[in-house]
């Protein structure tokens, strides 16, 4: 049997009618990767990668404002790099209930597209290591940074912001910190990049965590476009693409001669040269099957030693 040389859109359609478009085989045993269609999906291997280089210098930058500002000695590390859709992450903030102190930023204060945040613990903690303070172990959730403590942490986040923009972008903190509220007005399907750093005092056993918010899209001057928009493609481009493959999928044909129904009694009885009767004539077709289903009538034939069949009728149903 030949193959044709290209198929057209018709024949396609036609075959895929005849024979459905199940699977072909068993993929339980096939291993992959799951792909969460709930989370987002913004950036590709490439893009994480450089993401992952940013951050590194990111964290060695606020190293060494911790030190100018709280004079000693500091490591600040990046613990995670996630992405969110704006609406899960917002919901997730309202319902957790913290207390947290947040400073946006933004071109200005009507176009704001990130922010950082500081637990609370985290916020009187460093207010306490700008004030050259001996640290306290006890919660303080209960009262409110002194207005010295907001000013002197306001002064901090800056200059932690100014090592995340590393100059990539024209950035505005807000004028003040706030807490509880959350300061960004974001659509749901927006997508977001938290960037959760871990900051550790020389010496102490005990380190504090802090995070900052942005809109994925303003990260590409950092990670550049993804290679899914480089690109443009066609309605044409793409449809000639598909068919391509489709062109080269492998269909497994079954050559199916009649079949017939025995009671287990009758299949125990059968014997060596026992003649079973089958449900067609010998002038009816052989049914060629793909994938469970007939696609092709033929009739017996033979080449080169082996069983072969001629096609008789396509799968369309005509001669």
């Amino acid at each position: 049997m030949s193959s044709a040389n290209s198929l057209s859109r018709e024949k396609i359609n036609q075959f895929l009618k005849a024979v459905g478009s199940g699977p072909t085989e068993d993929t339980t045993g096939i291993n992959a990767t799951e792909y969460n269609w709930n989370q987002p999906h913004y950036f590709d291997s490439k893009q994480l990668n450089k993401l992952d280089d940013f951050t590194k210098k990111v964290a060695n930058s606020m190293t060494v404002k911790f030190a100018d500002f709280c004079h000693g000695e500091f490591d600040v590390t990046v613990v995670s790099t996630t992405q969110h859709f704006a609406s899960e992450f917002v919901e997730q903030a309202m319902e957790s209930g913290r207390d947290d102190y947040y400073l946006a930023f933004g071109t200005d204060q009507e176009h704001r597209y990130g922010l950082i945040c500081i637990p609370t613990q985290t916020a009187f903690i460093w207010a306490e290591q700008l004030l050259g303070e001996p640290e306290s172990e006890e919660e303080v959730s209960d009262r409110d940074l002194s207005q010295l403590e907001e000013s002197l942490l306001w002064d901090l986040l800056s200059e932690l912001l100014e090592a995340f923009s590393q100059k990539y972008w024209d950035y505005q903190p807000d004028k003040n910190i706030v807490r509880r509220l959350f300061p960004l007005e974001l659509k749901g399907t927006e997508e977001l990049c938290k960037i959760t750093f871990d900051v550790k005092k020389a010496g102490h056993e005990k380190s504090n965590e802090a995070y900052i918010i942005i809109l994925c899209n303003k990260l590409q001057p950092v990670v550049g476009k993804s290679e899914q928009t480089v690109g443009v493609f066609s309605e044409e481009d793409i449809s000639k693409a598909i068919l391509g493959h489709m062109q080269q999928m492998p269909v497994y044909i079954m050559a199916q001669l009649a079949s017939t129904v025995l009671t287990l009694k009758e299949i125990m009885d059968l014997e060596v040269d026992d003649i079973l009767l089958l449900d067609k004539k010998v002038n009816e077709p052989i049914e060629l099957m793909a994938s469970g289903r007939t696609a092709l009538l033929g009739r017996p034939a033979k080449s080169s030693g082996k069983h072969a069949v001629v096609i008789t009728e396509l799968f369309n149903g005509t001669k």
